[in-house]
């Protein structure tokens, strides 16, 4: 990925107030329709697996620019936009305890007559890609947040955020099916988030690439897997530390000698079959990336993978208060544009959109 910029996400509380929330939904709607309109339901999936348009379309539906609460109350009108809209496009999952993400993909799916074999490819993405950004990828940033939306045609598009507890920021994950030909070698659509400067663990990173067979070569030796089961995770930090280029975050356990046990018996024949089978986590990952770089010579990447607009204000009043009868001006517009499309009037009312939102 090509470093485009950075975005502070601090965590921000409170609610979105309904007469907002329901104006976000509305607009929302409208948006989703003209973009299938214009490029199609794939055209959409691009969109929102792209960092910047969704952060952009957040501040557009008139959230706070640089708030964490962009993306889990942006994703909640969405899904809700998407129902209403009937565009091809449905989303599953979202925040914590209220994704229930399976069972909406499933249901979503069913709706849109999607095959049960492109279902069961969207449930393996899903799965995926959280443990990627949970265990493969370890930037000190802890998932809370999973939504999916996936099309007619069986593509999909991932957003995820996670929450560091040492500064109360977040870092939001994109993923599309258009771009991932593997899920272990470099397959974010893009990363948004803060550089914190230290190195980060990154194991789907090219460099990785002999750090990751390593890896799968070392679960079929009893005795490298024995030896990683008696060895104290501070052992490990040390280790990885010597040569000053390497920091981890402080574990107190040793590695789970039933999660290693059971990686020797299946004996897995990728990385992606590895993060699949049950117990691997962010520990089993990081001590056989150790095994890879002590045993076998192959050094784990170190290289943080990390990778905007206003329009009608933000709920907290930030960086303006929400201007309610520009809001409500704007949703009149693309109401009217959504009902002309087709018509030759429609360009000119897309142009009349350039002089809506004043200059600030």
């Amino acid at each position: 990925m090509e470093l485009r910029g950075t975005v502070y996400l601090p965590l921000h509380g409170g609610r979105v107030p309904r007469w907002l929330y329901s104006r976000m939904v509305r607009l929302g709607s409208d948006v989703v329709k003209l973009v299938v309109e214009e490029w199609n339901e794939r055209g959409l999936l691009e969109r929102l697996a792209d960092p910047l348009w969704f952060q952009a379309l957040g501040c557009l539906l008139g959230f706070d620019w640089n708030s964490s609460g962009l993306t889990t109350v942006t994703s909640a009108a969405l899904r809700d936009s998407l129902k209403e809209a009937s565009v091809g496009v449905l989303a599953a999952g979202g925040k914590g305890s209220a994704s229930r993400t399976p069972g909406e993909i499933l249901a979503a799916a069913d709706r849109l007559g999607i095959s049960s074999v492109r279902t069961g490819e969207i449930m393996k993405a899903s799965r995926l890609a959280a443990k990627v950004d949970s265990a493969t990828v370890q930037d000190g940033y802890s998932l809370y947040h999973h939504v999916v939306f996936l099309s007619e045609d069986g593509g999909w598009a991932i957003v995820q955020q996670g929450m560091s507890p040492e500064d109360f920021m977040a870092r939001r994950y994109h993923w599309f099916s258009g771009s991932v030909s593997s899920f272990v070698r470099e397959p974010h659509k893009g990363i948004i988030g803060r550089t914190t400067g230290r190195p980060v663990l990154n194991m789907v990173a090219i460099e990785s690439e002999g750090a990751r067979r390593m890896s799968i070569d070392a679960v079929g030796d009893r005795g490298i897997l024995r030896a990683l089961a008696r060895t104290r995770t501070a052992s490990l930090e040390e280790l990885l530390w010597r040569d000053r280029k390497a920091y981890v975050f402080p574990l107190d356990s040793r590695v789970d000698w039933r999660t290693l046990e059971r990686l020797y018996e299946v004996r897995p024949r990728s990385y992606e079959e590895l993060l699949m089978i049950k117990g691997v986590g962010s520990k089993v990952v990081r001590a056989l990336a150790l095994v890879a770089d002590l045993v076998y010579g192959e050094k784990p990447s170190w290289r943080d993978p990390v990778r905007f607009s206003f329009a009608h204000g933000g709920k907290d009043g930030v960086p303006f208060p929400v201007d309610r009868r520009l809001y409500d001006k704007t949703i009149r517009e693309l109401e009217g544009i959504v009902e002309a499309m087709g018509s030759s009037e429609r360009k000119a009312m897309l142009a009349r959109l350039r002089g809506l939102v004043p200059q600030r």
